[in-house]
């Protein structure tokens, strides 16, 4: 089996596709990369049994075949290879050679019969989002997702789909973030996905308007098609927790503030603040100023912001972290802060529309 590739194209998949490999298997092949040829098209498969990301480039080859390559080591040689072009050649006992200008490398490669299946694409139906919409919704809301085992479910993000509106939600214990957008589905579908597929999927989606992602949904999986890319995952089994009975409908007190003032406010306090120190921000909100203090065994903060303010006057106490993470994940000039008391969540909302919804959950504050 022979084929000639080019190098930026042939590299540039590898990068993508290993991002779905097992660093350390007991499985070799699952370290490796499926290679497939069929005449003129290389097709590339990464595969760890919960993620699986495949594409195909153009090659010259008249052949057919299949093997893998450990991805680590095929990436590293393709980045080092001296000219654009790169010669490989496979024999019958799987030995491989890879030649570009004055440089030849010769490794062995598996059998592909030791590569497990990936689901097949046969699902039941296909939702399309506008790729730009799905990236900016899981990049403002990923962050919320849950890092403890204790409830496998909110590891993952949930897709919920009806009447023409996408939302997706993650859950950590300690916020909440939700997107919602409208979309072209007239069904009705609920579905949790791992938080690390819909890391890569965002790295793999463009910022064109005009470009759409194409998603495939069965009862345990799901795919992603992405310029060229599948991008296979399973799905997460259980129940979500009910997120929407969770959000406030009313508060007391609401604050319209400057989104880049309030952070560049919280990141001074933030240089107080370690695992060895890590008291909350106190945040008083009082006839148009929010006043922020921090004390800790590395020492004090005071400071304060201009703010629109309705309602009465509220001190809130929150883990910095935990407050600015949402606010870094919109571009909005102005936000809304809806609050109901000191041990209530804080909301956090547009100050048009509903596009976004955070909740914050406060700490206690102990006496100043």
């Amino acid at each position: 089996m022979k084929l000639l590739c080019n190098k930026q194209s042939v590299y540039e998949a590898v990068i993508n596709v290993s991002k779905a490999v097992s660093e350390r298997c007991a499985m070799p092949s699952l370290e490796g990369i499926k290679l497939k040829l069929e005449n003129s098209m290389l097709e590339l498969t990464g595969y760890d049994l919960e993620i699986g990301i495949r594409t195909s480039i153009s090659v010259n080859s008249d052949d057919r075949g299949e093997f893998i390559l450990n991805a680590r080591l095929f990436s590293e040689m393709i980045k080092k290879m001296p000219d654009e072009n790169i010669y490989m050649e496979v024999n019958e006992n799987l030995q491989v050679t890879l030649s570009s200008g004055a440089t030849t490398y010769n490794i062995t490669a598996l059998a592909a019969d030791e590569y497990p299946e990936l689901p097949g694409k046969d699902m039941s139906e296909e939702i399309s989002v506008p790729q730009t919409t799905l990236k900016s919704m899981i990049n403002q809301t990923i962050f919320a997702v849950s890092q403890s085992d204790i409830k496998p479910i909110l590891k993952g993000e949930l897709f919920e789909l009806e009447n023409g509106t996408f939302n997706l939600a993650a859950i950590d214990g300690y916020r909440l973030a939700v997107r919602s957008e409208s979309i072209k589905y007239g069904g009705e579908k609920k579905f949790v996905v791992p938080s690390k597929t819909l890391s890569e999927v965002s790295k793999l989606l463009s910022d064109n308007d005009e470009d759409v992602c194409r998603i495939f949904v069965s009862a345990k999986h799901i795919i992603f098609e992405i310029n060229g890319y599948l991008v296979y995952s399973r799905l997460l089994e259980g129940e979500f927790h009910p997120y929407k009975s969770a959000i406030p409908q009313s508060c007391t007190t609401e604050v319209i503030a400057d989104r880049k003032e309030l952070i560049s406010t919280l990141e001074r306090a933030v240089l107080l603040i370690n695992e060895r120190a890590p008291s909350p921000v106190r945040c008083y909100f009082e006839n148009g100023l929010l006043k922020i203090k921090c004390s800790t065994a590395v020492g004090r903060i005071s400071d304060e912001i201009k703010v629109d303010m309705a309602g009465p006057v509220i001190e809130i106490g929150f883990k910095c972290k935990y407050l600015l993470d949402p606010l870094k994940a919109v571009s909005d000039e102005r936000v809304k802060l809806q609050m109901s008391g000191s041990l209530l969540p804080m909301k956090i909302v547009p100050v048009k529309g509903e596009e976004y919804t955070f909740l914050v959950l406060p700490v206690r504050l102990s006496k100043d």
